[in-house]
């Protein structure tokens, strides 16, 4: 019934549905064999043909007005309590949609739903409960830390801000996260240039759970750290999430990564999700062309190893000015007339498989073929 009540609500235009039909079908629970019912089938956010539009000017003295699609029509489901990764080159809209997520950028269209609550048209005074249930930790641990402000400080800011306790309890907690993290609260009077990269990007996580939230956005948290500091951080957030019953959005570039941490992962291609899966099955079958590409472009030790896939051409397109019909033909090696004048849904191919590509199931058979 329920496979029938997606198909019925694809073909109506409103792809979130079958994708929220798809969560409650199946809530991974076995990453790791950690957390065990950690993942619920609930959902803890959903977004629904979100978009985040810009305007720009250009031409001679900005005369002309164009418009940049960063996030173009996004519809996706995080469960609570598991860990959606999120890959994509760079400038494909990852950060755009996480900030504008947790409100940081107003929304031009489409709902988002945090808990069953639209936070998309919510004014700043009815946000405020919302952004305490939700938090972001940034890439560039030396600038998102105010460089005024004892690390004890820092992490306790959120609590003052929120009104939460005096000043003695807001100190005693901040050092209690501090510790959490794996810092010495004896440093907790020092300033953040004291500290290597990655204790200040500990810094920034601490400050992120001050407030109990039930979101923790990550966005490229380890890029910028050292290789031998990138899985004791990732291992660090694994057990915070655990303790603390986190929902992560994780949002990297790094595929052998993304691939150790998340539950389900999405691939964002151009402001649009073309590939969304459970974890091991995107690996095994990917079934859009992108996604096969990204995955041929991770490192391997042999040089020998096979590469089966047909490789990406030309250039990548700007949000600007996005090829008409399916956003990805211009680089992709199945493309035809089709994929020119219509754009292809996300669509279930499997339990929790989605993706935007007419020829999905094609592309899925070649690549099981080949492995």
């Amino acid at each position: 019934m329920r496979r029938r009540l997606a198909a019925d609500l694809r073909g109506r235009g409103r792809p979130w549905l079958a994708l929220l039909a798809a969560s409650r079908r199946s809530a991974p629970r076995h990453r790791h064999q950690r957390g065990g019912s950690r993942v619920t089938d609930t959902p803890l956010i959903e977004l629904r043909n979100l978009t985040k539009h810009f305007g720009l000017s250009s031409g001679l003295f900005g005369r002309n007005r164009v418009v940049l699609r960063a996030v173009d029509g996004v519809d996706l489901i995080i469960r609570r309590g598991e860990t959606l990764g999120l890959v994509g080159e760079s400038g494909c809209g990852k950060s755009t949609l996480a900030r504008t997520l947790i409100r940081l950028f107003q929304p031009t269209s489409g709902e988002m739903l945090f808990d069953g609550t639209d936070i998309a048209e919510l004014s700043e005074r009815q946000l405020t409960p919302f952004r305490r249930r939700m938090q972001m930790i940034f890439q560039d641990p030396y600038a998102s830390l105010n460089g005024r402000m004892t690390v004890r400080d820092l992490v306790a800011e959120p609590l003052e801000i929120a009104s939460i306790g005096d000043a003695a309890s807001r100190r005693a907690r901040a050092d209690q996260l501090l510790e959490k993290v794996g810092l010495n609260p004896d440093h907790a009077t020092r300033f953040p240039h004291e500290f290597s990269g990655g204790q200040r990007q500990r810094i920034g996580i601490a400050r992120a759970i001050a407030l109990n939230p039930e979101l923790v956005i990550c966005d490229e948290p380890i890029s910028a750290l050292d290789v031998s500091i990138q899985a004791q951080v990732v291992n660090m957030l694994e057990d915070l999430q655990d303790e603390f019953g986190l929902t992560y959005l994780f949002i990297t570039h790094d595929l052998s990564m993304v691939r150790h941490i998340s539950d389900r992962i999405g691939v964002m291609y151009l402001g649009k999700i073309v590939e969304i899966a459970p974890n091991e099955a995107l690996y095994r079958a990917p079934a859009h062309p992108y996604t096969q590409a990204l995955l041929a472009s991770i490192p391997v030790a042999d040089p020998e190893a096979r590469r089966d896939v047909a490789p990406m051409r030309g250039e990548i397109p700007t949000a600007i000015d996005i090829p008409s019909g399916c956003r990805f033909r211009t680089r992709c090696p199945f493309a035809t007339e089709l994929c020119a004048g219509v754009e292809p849904p996300l669509r279930e191919l499997g339990e929790g498989h989605f993706a935007a590509c007419h020829y999905a199931e094609r592309v899925m058979a070649r690549q099981m073929e080949a492995t």
